[in-house]
């Protein structure tokens, strides 16, 4: 009888490792082998959610606090909106304020065009990015207020796994 306690046990937490570990991985506490590359990022403004993935395959996801004003798309420099569409990684900010950042290749096309119509500058400089020293502070919780001028941010720790796993020109999809 101890023998298969023991064995229910063992089964039961495995079991509930397999359950946890994708909850762990979206809050960094399972570190990713070395080597792996994202080939494209997903942004769902409504969910706060940054999602990495490799041809298809969920590597890993973040909490993200998003512009100061996140619903609709961006429309005008200034608007504190976080844009939505298809863009690319197109820079690295090394020395960033804000720790890292990684510039999205905002405005497209599309954006231009709108604010050309429009007749307003779309503004630019949209990137993924830390909290900086201003804001390391709030640390995991800063997905809790939107707080940038129309960038996406995460924490410190969390640009630095992104700076490593994301090369330049990965495709960044942004999702209302």
């Amino acid at each position: 009888m101890p023998v298969r306690k023991t064995l229910v046990m063992l089964i039961t937490m495995l079991l509930l490792l397999l359950i946890a570990a994708p909850v762990f991985a979206m809050q960094g506490h399972i570190p990713l082998p070395e080597g792996i590359r994202a080939d494209t990022i997903l942004v769902e403004k409504a969910a706060r959610l940054l999602t990495l993935y490799r041809d298809g395959e969920r590597i890993k996801s973040y909490r993200i606090s998003l512009g100061g004003k996140p619903v609709g798309p961006k429309v005008r420099q200034g608007d504190l909106r976080t844009p939505e569409g298809r863009y690319r990684i197109t820079l690295r900010n090394e020395q960033s304020r804000f720790h890292r950042a990684l510039r999205i290749s905002y405005p497209n096309t599309r954006d231009l065009r709108r604010a050309h119509k429009m007749g307003v500058s779309p503004g630019s400089d949209i990137m993924i990015h830390g909290l900086g020293d201003r804001f390391a502070w709030l640390g995991r919780q800063h997905f809790m207020a939107d707080w940038t001028e129309g960038c996406i941010a995460v924490t410190n720790e969390e640009i630095e796994e992104i700076w490593r796993l994301v090369p330049d020109g990965a495709g960044v999809l942004i999702l209302p």
